[in-house]
């Protein structure tokens, strides 16, 4: 549907008036604030639902909302474990995550996504772990992001995705309401089309779920391992 030009026109005008309100700032999931667009949490239940994974990696905590949304599907299929990363985890979103209920199947590791001693932690974590996905949302500028996408790209394995977040940023007109060092022709979509061009074998952009998507901050960042 996203496809549809006039549908696809409407779409980003809609989202990019909604982003001067801070549209995703404004959900919680389970009592936390989980900084998403609602449609891309309603994908990503359908994509950990289907795919059971094992272990979720993300990178990006923010509030802590999405680390206890991951958490509460993982419980639903009852068995893995969540992830995630950080280079700053503020004292007040650390208790609000270790603090909460679904917080057993949380792991939190604070340092940079692209420093090799955290990578080491996140493989241990794995383990043996035969389904694992990636959730890549954390500084969204194409340097960053491009490295981010060779380190945690091998962790993800057959069958499985890896999301990189806010896709929308090479499409969505710069705000001045929230300054940002990212932004169209440095964000996260130009690092995923970096990507892509290299290791075309590996992986492909799911496109039931990519076309899909309206009113959402990561379409075209969907990407199943073959």
């Amino acid at each position: 549907m996203s496809v549809d030009p006039e549908v696809r026109s409407l779409d980003l005008a809609l989202t990019t008036a909604s982003d001067r309100h801070d549209f995703s700032y404004m959900w919680r999931w389970l009592g936390v604030p989980i900084i998403q667009m609602p449609t891309d949490m309603v994908l990503l239940q359908e994509i950990v639902w289907e795919n059971r994974p094992q272990v979720i990696v993300e990178t990006g905590i923010a509030r802590g909302g999405s680390v206890l949304f991951y958490s509460s599907m993982l419980r639903l299929i009852g068995e893995g474990k969540i992830v995630a990363v950080d280079i700053d985890i503020r004292d007040h979103n650390r208790r609000a995550i270790e603090e909460h209920p679904l917080s057993d199947r949380v792991v939190l590791i604070e340092g940079s996504s692209t420093d090799s001693d955290v990578l080491d932690e996140v493989c241990r974590e794995i383990g043996d772990a035969q389904r694992v996905m990636v959730v890549l949302d954390s500084h969204h500028s194409h340097e960053h992001v491009l490295a981010e996408l060779r380190l945690y790209s091998p962790l993800v394995t057959s069958g499985q995705f890896i999301i990189v977040a806010d896709t929308l940023l090479e499409e969505l007109p710069v705000q001045q309401h929230r300054p940002r060092p990212w932004g169209p022709g440095d964000n996260p979509k130009t690092a995923l089309d970096a990507f892509l061009a290299g290791v075309p074998e590996l992986f492909e952009l799911d496109k039931f779920s990519n076309d899909r998507l309206l009113l959402s901050s990561s379409r075209g960042g969907y990407l199943r391992r073959r």
